[in-house]
């Protein structure tokens, strides 16, 4: 597919599949499509060429609430509506799922409830959104996508404005929904190491291209690294888990040269320093 907003492409002849069941990360440098692809496979924007198959069929010719009930996705930045509060913004993850015969139900509120303390934003329930940090909104909206039950998820960037404790937590959440539940998860992440560390499948791109796709071991390499972030680097064994860890290359300081007629020369304990 061709991937562009109004007149500036930004992948062209652009190739993805994403493994069922798999938890897939897409990795590469600032403004190389990683979101754009994102925003595709969401529905969000829709291919200048080419198409986005959704089990097969086209995801625009499908009614917008039945792929809601199949995907879900955590976008970058998003926005609450003024006021609203944490439980009320996450328990628009189940509207989906409602309808004329079907109302709002205890297995909502139960859905709710869950997907609130499994990002640990229980306590702010009755908090304005607008009124938390950045890291507990991020928690919060992701408890609306997790609220929303869907097989498949979309997450761009949900490390972001999370501390590292707060970071772990949420991707161990995102491997469990994976390896308990058997949700295929896509997910955009800037780290290397944590990219390497969760995902099944990794997805390197470039300059809207994908550079390598497959298993973390196979295609995080110090020679793909370095192709794809432009990075001298080691890739070693992480010691905690046996996968990829990378270690960027130490800085070369230059030497600093001695200047006209200092080399040999002895400095001159009894001058005195120059005023202003």
């Amino acid at each position: 597919m061709t991937l562009a907003y109004e007149r500036r492409t930004i992948a062209r002849d652009l190739t993805v599949a994403v493994p069922d069941r798999s938890f897939t990360v897409v990795i590469g440098p600032n403004a190389c499509g990683k979101s754009t692809l994102l925003r595709a496979l969401s529905r969000l924007l829709r291919p200048a060429a080419g198409s986005v198959l959704l089990d097969g069929e086209d995801i625009h010719r499908r009614p917008a609430r039945a792929v809601a009930r199949t995907l879900g996705l955590l976008p970058q930045s998003s926005v609450a509506p003024e006021g609203i509060g944490v439980a009320e913004l996450v328990a628009r993850g189940r509207y989906p799922h409602q309808g004329l015969l079907r109302q709002w139900s205890r297995e909502d509120e139960r859905v709710v409830a869950e997907s609130m303390a499994a990002t640990g934003v229980a306590d702010l329930a009755d908090r304005p959104v607008d009124e938390l940090s950045g890291g507990q909104r991020q928690r919060v909206w992701l408890a609306m996508a997790l609220a929303q039950q869907t097989p498949l998820l979309l997450l761009d960037e949900p490390t972001t404005y999370l501390d590292i404790a707060h970071q772990i937590e949420i991707l161990d959440l995102c491997a469990r929904l994976h390896e308990e539940q058997g949700r295929t998860l896509v997910a955009v992440l800037h780290d290397l190491n944590h990219a390497a560390r969760y995902a099944t499948h990794l997805i390197a791109m470039r300059d809207g291209r994908v550079v390598a796709a497959g298993p973390p071991g196979e295609v995080v390499t110090a020679a793909r690294v370095e192709e794809v972030f432009g990075l001298p680097c080691r890739v070693i064994e992480d010691p905690e888990t046996g996968t990829p860890l990378v270690v960027p290359a130490r800085r070369r300081v230059p030497t600093a040269r001695p200047g006209p007629g200092a080399e040999g020369a002895a400095p001159d304990r009894g001058a005195t320093p120059a005023g202003p």
